[in-house]
């Protein structure tokens, strides 16, 4: 499970078996039993979510946003070997 970054307690990460055929570019979002799932392209997006507020939520996307280059090109990285 490859950890792209850290924020405030959150651990911002994908699976390493996206599926197959691969998922389209996305990031997990896990912190304590509480997780979510975004979609990156064309504009984050939440996907699902388990035991977090709509206020975290917001807040997580925009995190997201203001990383969507680094979270990409570790994506990239990691699948595209």
């Amino acid at each position: 499970m490859p950890i792209v970054f850290r924020n405030k307690g959150y651990r911002f990460f994908f699976f390493s078996n996206e599926g197959d055929p691969l998922e389209p570019l996305h990031i997990h979002v896990r912190h304590g039993e509480a997780i979510a799932k975004f979609w990156i392209l064309p504009e984050v997006c939440l996907v699902d979510s388990y035991a977090m507020k709509s206020s975290e939520l917001r807040e997580l996307a925009k995190t997201i946003g203001n990383n969507k280059e680094i979270i990409e090109r570790s994506w990239n990285e990691y699948f595209n070997k």
